[in-house]
């Protein structure tokens, strides 16, 4: 697709957030390299994941994220199965088409940090996606996290839960150095007037996925938000609908979660979704409205749907 226009049409800021893309092929691989937890991973993928994650509703994301036309799309994570090498590269020529480091900002998730692999031969091929307006894209993890990208009235704040967990675990983590700068991340970005946009993998709202699939430092996270604040946090992760509220001392903190952009297969609660997001500023501070986009099977393509699911969540986390 053509990159995005960042030229304002209007007085809104549009973002589209996808998360969960799952898009590589595992086809071919050699088995040393299943000698490690990506043996469990495999078998999911050639049982399962293999079926549900499917090229043809990657093209048609594609070509409907190119006739919503957004100011900028976040992906927060798990672009890949295994986290191999080959995956990464793969992935980078999908991030290719779909448009230009300016246009989209990501963070990686889980199943991109699967085991440990070498930033050069990994995350270094995603490094322009990642990387904050003033830092060099061939920082390591350690460095470009969180990222901050200031795209007119909005600031996205990136954050990595990714790391290499045990076999049969989803877990993520922060660590304290991403915590601390995210916490002068917030206080800066707050004295400046922006909307601030938090993209993150993992939920960081309690009992939102079980604990093997946790944040495992989600307690400290959410510290810090009720310190700062934010005016919008986005993370994907669970393949569902998910919305929370985040109690802090000023305000609520939202917390939204979207299903997988790729898959179709037999719980249509987790069929393959995506959210645009429409941010104004108004004389009360921000209008923010929400739109949801479904693949439809019948017509193989997204349409816009109602939004049932996402309001249920919504309203499930305000009880």
């Amino acid at each position: 697709m053509d990159p995005p226009d960042e030229t304002p049409s209007d007085s809104n800021f549009v973002l589209a957030h996808v998360s969960d893309l799952h898009l590589t092929s595992l086809a071919g691989i050699r088995l040393n390299q299943l000698l490690s937890k990506r043996i469990t991973g495999y078998l999911s993928w050639r049982l399962r994941r293999r079926h549900e994650h499917r090229s043809e509703v990657l093209d048609a994301l594609r070509d409907d994220l190119q006739a919503e036309h957004p100011d900028h799309i976040a992906v927060t994570g798990d672009l890949t199965h295994l986290g191999l090498p080959r995956e990464f590269a793969e992935a980078a020529a999908w991030l290719e088409r779909l448009g230009t480091p300016q246009t989209i900002t990501l963070v990686p998730g889980n199943h991109d940090a699967y085991v440990a692999e070498p930033w050069s031969k990994t995350f270094a091929q995603w490094a322009a996606y990642m990387a904050g307006d003033d830092e060099s894209i061939t920082a390591g993890a350690e460095d470009l996290f969180p990222s901050l990208r200031i795209r007119r009235q909005v600031a996205l704040i990136g954050l990595s839960t990714a790391a290499p967990s045990a076999p049969f675990l989803a877990t993520g983590r922060l660590g304290e150095e991403q915590l601390r700068r995210l916490d002068r991340m917030l206080e800066q970005t707050a004295g400046s007037g922006l909307f601030r946009i938090v993209l993150l993998h993992h939920p960081p709202a309690q009992r939102t996925v079980r604990w093997r699939k946790s944040l495992l430092d989600g307690a400290a996270l959410r510290d810090v938000l009720a310190r700062r604040g934010a005016e919008l946090i986005l993370h994907g992760h669970g393949h569902f609908s998910a919305a929370a509220y985040l109690d802090a001392p000023r305000q609520r903190n939202l917390a939204i979660g979207v299903p997988t952009a790729s898959a179709i297969g037999r719980n249509a609660e987790r069929w393959a979704t995506y959210h645009v997001y429409r941010i104004q500023r108004c004389a009360t501070g921000w209008r923010l409205r929400v739109s949801v986009r479904t693949y439809s099977l019948d017509r193989g393509c997204f349409v816009a749907e109602d939004g049932r699911r996402l309001r249920q969540a919504l309203a499930a986390s305000s009880a």
